[in-house]
């Protein structure tokens, strides 16, 4: 159980009879009913697992409901320790051929960060992961800086000593063959107080973790230029967000899974 997280979504559900299509298709795919809190006269689900959450979050819409995540956390209701997200589309992100994703930060407690991520329009196989020093997006993904790295170590894998990788070295994701990577994953070295105005970015190629000690190994493994990156902001913690509708235009909880983070684009159309 210690292993298992929170997670907050809002869920276009009100009556028992949906909650019940919700928590079936929820088991259905794995989650155990005794996991999985709903509340139909909020439209509030809480689902404690160890999966990715855009599978529950899947699994939530395979029962006919729109589904948002608000909130995320540890298994420890009590304490928040920090969520961060970061887009790799829209006016926060960056990305070669329509390339887009989301990946999210939760600090489970002093030692250990969770990654959650899908991203989609990869090209089928590995490819590098990193945080980097910088959040500047003006000129694409080229001003971001080298990978994070406190220590002044050499790159290495996310899995290996602190003395022997960038604070920054996540190893790498795996996109299937429709271009769609899905990881989740904790890391002992960031932590999220250490990401906000930062960036994550994605390589063009498989990251050799600094194993292969030629070219540029040890400073990036050799994984390319960056096809994808996005700015890491601050994000709602458990029970943290109570929004359903932005006042500064108007869109509602639901109709901003389909607009733009900010611009135009964003306007709420009125049909007055």
């Amino acid at each position: 159980m210690l292993n298992l997280q929170n997670l907050e979504f809002a869920v276009q559900i009100s009556s028992s009879l949906c909650a019940d299509k919700v928590l079936d298709k929820l088991n259905q795919n794995g989650i155990s009913k005794s996991d999985v809190q709903i509340c139909y006269k909020t439209g509030t689900v809480i689902v404690k697992s160890d999966l990715p959450s855009s599978l529950i979050l899947n699994a939530i819409e395979k029962s006919g409901y729109k589904a948002v995540l608000k909130g995320y956390g540890s298994s420890n209701y009590d304490v928040n320790l920090g969520a961060a997200v970061a887009m790799l589309c829209n006016s926060t992100g960056h990305s070669d051929s329509g390339i887009n994703g989301v990946v999210r930060f939760i600090q489970l407690n002093e030692n250990e960060c969770l990654v959650d991520g899908t991203i989609d329009g990869l090209s089928p196989g590995k490819h590098g992961i990193h945080i980097y020093e910088c959040g500047d997006l003006s000129n694409g993904c080229e001003n971001i800086g080298e990978h994070l790295n406190f220590g002044q170590t050499l790159h290495g894998n996310q899995t290996d000593d602190p003395n022997n990788r960038h604070t920054g070295d996540l190893g790498n994701i795996t996109a299937n063959e429709e271009g769609r990577a899905i990881f989740y994953f904790k890391d002992k070295l960031i932590n999220v107080s250490n990401l906000i105005g930062r960036s994550i970015g994605i390589t063009e190629h498989e990251d050799d973790c600094g194993r292969t000690r030629i070219n540029k190994s040890e400073i990036d493994g050799n994984s390319g230029k960056k096809i994808a990156c996005g700015i890491i902001a601050r994000s709602s913690g458990l029970f943290e967000n109570s929004k359903k509708i932005c006042a500064c235009d108007g869109v509602t909880l639901w109709e901003e899974r389909d607009v733009p983070l900010a611009g135009p684009g964003r306007q709420r159309k009125n049909n007055n």
